[in-house]
């Protein structure tokens, strides 16, 4: 099991494909940007979370954050997803799970009751300044946006 990041850490720079090209996390310094990690594109909750997402974006633009989503999806997948969804924010593709473990966002969790190792439904926000600004591990799919938006003080 990978550490969990806490605030205050550095938050590990990445560079990594999407569906649109290629993504450095810290070419967005001195923005926050809220990176969350899912474990599989087109599934049910991981559908109802990127969709709340996007609901969410201009009211988290408008407070000054980016928003990145990854999973161990392709490219290719991850541009189905942005079509079928109309998703419009940063989708990255991390086939070997090196963010995730990076992240912390891989490990053991259960599944329907049985222990399984695999990707932890997570978000991390990362300050302007690159460190770690809220660390939120083994979230649920359905209302997390809304309350991340709560924690980060972003008006409905």
């Amino acid at each position: 099991m990978t550490k969990h990041l806490t605030v205050g850490d550095v938050a590990p720079d990445f560079t990594a494909p999407t569906d649109t090209g290629t993504f450095t996390l810290s070419d967005l310094r001195g923005k926050h940007v809220v990176v969350y990690f899912y474990p599989a594109a087109m599934t049910p909750g991981c559908t109802t979370q990127a969709c709340d997402f996007r609901d969410s974006l201009s009211a988290l633009n408008a407070a000054g954050y980016e928003v990145v989503g990854v999973s161990k999806d392709s490219p290719e997948k991850l541009a189905e997803f942005r079509e079928h969804d109309g998703l419009t924010f940063t989708l990255v593709s991390d086939p070997d799970l090196a963010i995730q473990q990076a992240y912390g966002a891989f490990g053991e969790k259960s599944l329907y009751g049985k222990a399984v190792t695999g990707t932890l439904r997570s978000t991390v926000v990362v300050a302007p300044d690159g460190t770690v600004e809220l660390a939120q591990y083994n979230v649920k799919a359905t209302g997390h946006v809304a309350k991340l938006r709560r924690d980060l003080g972003i008006d409905a």
